[in-house]
């Protein structure tokens, strides 16, 4: 699913020389969401020179109780999990844009109602030494029935930031985390 592009001439940053990295579409995680629902992984995880793009540790779910009972498992209203993750990048002079996405599902709960499921996430971009540079809210939507308790999602969007003469775009990195101060989350 990776591919490289780059224009003839003199390497990263020369001239109108672009790079060019991957292949992220919704339709294509939404398949893997609903065919892979195992643990998470990356699509097209080749990305030469392309920052990388990954689950933040331990925030790839997020589990929402009833008000008052977070961490009681008769309690769980949905829990929401990110399955796949998947980039593409145009490196310009002075400027990385990362086309980002990710896939994944949520469950309804021993407690889950039926209806539209939305849950808020984070996505940022990292430095070489961790800080945050750039940052994206993002909130998916999933509709989930009792006869049905899994929805699916899939999210395609883009972030862009500068990066100093110098610094190398493998030097950042972009992640996506569930939010966990909503409501009721664990």
């Amino acid at each position: 699913m990776s591919s490289l592009t780059s224009g003839i001439g003199g390497g990263w940053f020369g001239g109108e020389n672009k790079t060019e990295v991957g292949s992220v579409s919704q339709d294509q995680l939404l398949a893997a969401a609903k065919t892979d629902v195992g643990a998470s992984s990356s699509l097209g995880e080749v990305a030469h020179g392309c920052p990388r793009f990954q689950v933040w540790p331990r925030e790839g779910y997020v589990t929402i109780y009833e008000p008052g009972r977070v961490g009681d498992g008769l309690a769980v209203m949905h829990r929401g999990e990110i399955t796949k993750t998947a980039r593409e990048c145009q490196i310009e002079q002075g400027r990385i844009t990362i086309k980002y996405g990710f896939s994944g599902r949520v469950l309804l709960g021993p407690k889950g109602r039926s209806g539209r499921v939305t849950l808020p996430l984070n996505v940022f971009v990292t430095d070489a030494k961790r800080e945050k540079i750039a940052t994206d809210k993002v909130a998916i939507a999933v509709d989930v029935v009792l006869d049905n308790p899994i929805g699916y999602f899939s999210i395609v969007k883009s972030i862009s930031f500068p990066i100093p003469e110098g610094s190398r775009p493998g030097e950042y990195e972009a992640f996506v985390a569930f939010d966990r101060t909503a409501p009721g989350a664990g």
